[in-house]
């Protein structure tokens, strides 16, 4: 005879990876509980510009498999943007030639395309990907879970143990450093400056050949999301006038309509990166289950359904 609690899992951290992770599960037939320090709306997640991109994150092979599975489910997704959050939008990725995409995503973005010079003043690929809205994708995510028979709890955790059931997924992120504990993870912070859209449909991502500095533009319903930065070990999450002001300056430099675009709000997250994602399955002392899923840097929303199915399986013993 077994226990209702036999097929129970705990999922910690209710990020994307977390929210996603739980859903497949949940959809698989577990009892999902779902635990979260913040609300959902305030996690590293909702702070993100979500272009779908595999960006700082290793090993390069995996994530690659992982981004496509996402997309396949993105794709899927964009067909009811106003619900999922998703729309799959056209831009560019500066500094990005064809060949970076040959062997792996090319034959899987229809249209791609050499940017022209009137598009983007350097090399560039233009691109149709998805880009989304995380204001509404985590709520659609918790609503998914919901309604496939999970829980979301408000609760934070010191220790592993605190987790109450047969098999335990670990999706806390930048937590995983004081939690596991792992010293490996550590936070890329990076800042964005949200203002009123002056009229821009498509996004660029662009990296100065000299300085390596960052801008990119993303066009969310409703506002512009303007970026960006990458630090290392910075743990700040004030945001900088300073850098914002800088970030403002880079992306008028792209578009200088953006120059006089009312700011709307500041934002800062710290992506929770590591040498290589950490997505395997231990034992915890006690002989329950583990599964790790954590350290996905800046691509946890690239690549988050693909690590979601693989942690499933790992949950699962297969």
């Amino acid at each position: 005879m077994t226990s209702e609690t036999d097929d129970e899992i705990v999922v910690l951290g209710g990020g994307v990876i977390g929210l996603t992770t739980a859903v497949v599960l949940a959809e698989r037939g577990r009892r999902v509980r779902l635990w979260t320090r913040e609300p959902v709306e305030r996690t590293t997640s909702a702070v993100a510009g979500a272009l779908w991109w595999p960006y700082r994150v290793e090993p390069v092979a995996l994530a690659r498999r992982w981004a496509l599975r996402s997309l396949d489910v993105y794709e899927e997704l964009a067909a009811r943007p106003g619900e999922t959050g998703v729309r799959l939008v056209e831009g560019v990725l500066g500094e990005t030639g064809r060949e970076e995409v040959e062997g792996w995503a090319a034959a899987r973005l229809p249209g791609l395309r050499a940017a022209t010079a009137g598009e983007y003043a350097g090399t560039g690929l233009w691109a149709r990907l998805p880009l989304i809205d995380m204001a509404a994708h985590l709520p659609w995510l918790r609503a998914r879970l919901l309604a496939a028979g999970g829980t979301v709890e408000s609760r934070a955790v010191a220790r592993l143990s605190e987790a109450d059931a047969p098999v335990v997924v670990n999706c806390t992120g930048l937590g995983a450093r004081e939690l596991v504990p792992d010293p490996s993870v550590r936070p890329v912070r990076g800042q964005l400056v949200v203002v009123e859209n002056p009229g821009i449909r498509t996004w660029v991502v662009s990296t100065d050949p000299v300085s390596g500095e960052m801008a990119y533009f993303f066009p969310q319903p409703g506002r512009l999301l303007l970026g960006g930065t990458a630090e290392e070990d910075a743990w700040s999450a004030e945001p900088d006038p300073a850098v914002a002001a800088a970030i403002v300056r880079r992306c008028a430099a792209l578009r200088p309509e953006i120059a006089g675009a009312r700011v709307l709000e500041h934002r800062v997250g710290l992506r929770p990166a590591r040498d290589t994602v950490r997505l395997e399955r231990r034992a915890l002392p006690d002989g329950r289950v583990l599964v790790h899923n954590y350290g996905h840097g800046g691509g946890g929303i690239t690549v988050a359904w693909g690590c979601a199915e693989e942690a499933a399986r790992l949950a699962a013993g297969v």
